[in-house]
């Protein structure tokens, strides 16, 4: 009788870990933040990352699937249950190296890159209840082996160098990507960034809160130590044309992003306090504006109106809001639903006071007697058919108009390729949009030897695509050069 009253106890036992291991698995650990009121009057990193024991308790969430759908949802192909599993362990350091393996950029993907849409998409999870926070336990891993000294295995000897010359055009994503996908395999690569620091929009685009610029210095001195040389302050299309290049270099890639911004086309916005969201992140983040030390000139607005609903709207909001502004508002032609900006991003806004001014448009900026913003006249909108896109097409609502007070207006609607590249490059087809045109899988544009990735191909999109193709690139510049 003793026995069965034993077995009996053990069997509830059994079940009740059985129920509390389900009921973990539903949902995510979640990362300490900063609080509301406190971030928003400094520049430091919102999201402060899990614990050790954080991550151990999110990692034990993974399912350990034989067919894992997060990795065919990663556009770089990282072993995700791979890197949980050891976490597991806690093998900090064997997670790491299993991350590197295929990304090059772990503590910045860990940051910025929408894994909801991606990898965290096809989680079996995420079907029932909350998928597994692989983004977060990929920047834990990242941060173990900066703060803690996580022992990461041996890098992958470099094999002997192939004596083949590949020059990159731009340090973004896409090319330092490829650049470290190349040293690797034994080219000699050399980067050739237009700016006076390295990491393209990582480094003028995404805000100090969001990623700090000391995390990309990392990244991009882990690029170094794999042989691959920079050269700032060098402009093709200005210093060296593209075909001059190509007469220098085996190959070259072309990952000059998307970095001309697109205006409203609406009166008023030549007007002094109007800003592109690209020239106001750039002033904040690489001139470094909101450090008092620095004599960056920028105008501090106290009643800021951003207009856009992406992701650089958000971090223009916020970056306003940082600098001291009383007042921003976002002004979106479409709802919330149809915002392109990460969920989180658009809570993290709201969580700190910014207003969303959805269903509107500006039709037009007025101006003071001395020529700077004074309001922002708009108009509200409601939605009608979709568009080519897929999108409701935003219609203008007769009668509506309204006016925002301004003094300072920042425009973020998008940006395009820059054309300075397609001077002096013979035979390099250009897009309808002034985007590079290349082909899908390999990179390869219609002049021999030149292959382009990211943002000058597809237009402004995401830094985990970006570094997506330029992974297929390098494979497809690595089988060139073997060829030549």
């Amino acid at each position: 009788m003793p026995e069965i009253q034993k077995h009996d106890e053990k069997q509830v036992q059994d079940e009740k870990k059985e129920k509390t291991k389900k009921e973990i698995q539903k949902k995510r650990t979640q990362m300490p933040e900063q609080p509301a009121g406190e971030r928003k009057k400094n520049f430091n990193e919102v999201a402060l990352g899990y614990t050790k024991e954080e991550a151990l308790l999110e990692a034990s969430r993974c399912l350990n699937c034989k067919d894992p759908g997060c990795v065919k949802g990663c556009p770089v192909n990282v072993d995700i249950p791979g890197f949980i599993k050891l976490i597991c362990e806690e093998d900090f350091g064997g997670a790491i190296g299993k991350i590197k393996a295929t990304n090059s950029l772990p503590a910045v993907c860990g940051r910025v890159c929408p894994q909801e849409s991606q990898c965290e998409a096809f989680c079996v999870l995420g079907k029932k209840g909350e998928p597994v926070a692989i983004g977060r336990l990929e920047r834990f891993c990242a941060d173990s082996e900066r703060k803690n000294g996580a022992k990461v295995p041996e890098a992958p000897e470099i094999p002997v160098s192939t004596d083949k010359k590949v020059a990159v055009v731009g340090s973004g994503p896409s090319g330092l990507t490829v650049a470290a996908d190349l040293a690797k395999l034994g080219h000699k690569v050399t980067i050739f960034e237009s700016l006076h620091k390295a990491g393209g929009v990582l480094s003028y685009g995404i805000p100090e809160f969001r990623l700090p610029k000391e995390i990309v210095r990392q990244e991009i001195e882990y690029i170094k130590q794999l042989g691959v040389e920079f050269k700032p302050n060098y402009v093709i299309g200005r210093i060296k044309t593209l075909d001059e290049l190509c007469e220098e270099f085996d190959a070259v890639f072309l990952g000059t992003g998307a970095g001309l911004p697109n205006f409203l086309k609406i009166e008023g916005e030549n007007l002094n306090g109007v800003y592109s969201a690209n020239e106001f992140l750039t002033r904040v983040n690489l001139m470094k504006a909101y450090d008092p030390e620095y004599d960056t000139v920028i105008r501090h607005g106290k009643q800021v109106v951003v207009v856009g609903g992406g992701n650089v709207a958000m971090d223009s909001a916020r970056s306003a809001l940082r600098l001291g502004a009383e007042q921003v508002s976002i002004v979106y032609r479409r709802g919330e639903e149809e915002m392109p900006a990460r969920r989180e991003e658009i809570e993290h806004a709201k969580e700190e006071g910014i207003t969303f001014r959805l269903l509107s448009n500006p039709t037009r900026i007025l101006e003071d007697e001395k020529f700077n913003v004074k309001a922002v006249e708009c108009i509200k909108m409601e939605l009608g058919e979709p568009d080519k896109s897929g999108r409701r097409s935003p219609i203008p609502k007769a009668g509506s108009e309204f006016t925002l007070p301004a003094d300072v207006v920042i425009i973020a609607i998008g940006t395009s390729p820059n054309p300075l590249i397609f001077k002096g490059s013979e035979g390099l087809e250009q897009g309808k949009k002034g985007t590079v045109v290349a082909e899908t899988e390999t990179g390869a544009t219609s002049k021999c030897g030149v292959f382009a990735g990211g943002d000058v191909v597809t237009g402004a999109a995401t830094v985990i695509s970006a570094m997506g193709t330029g992974k297929k690139a390098a494979k497809a510049i690595d089988e060139f050069l073997k060829q030549k």
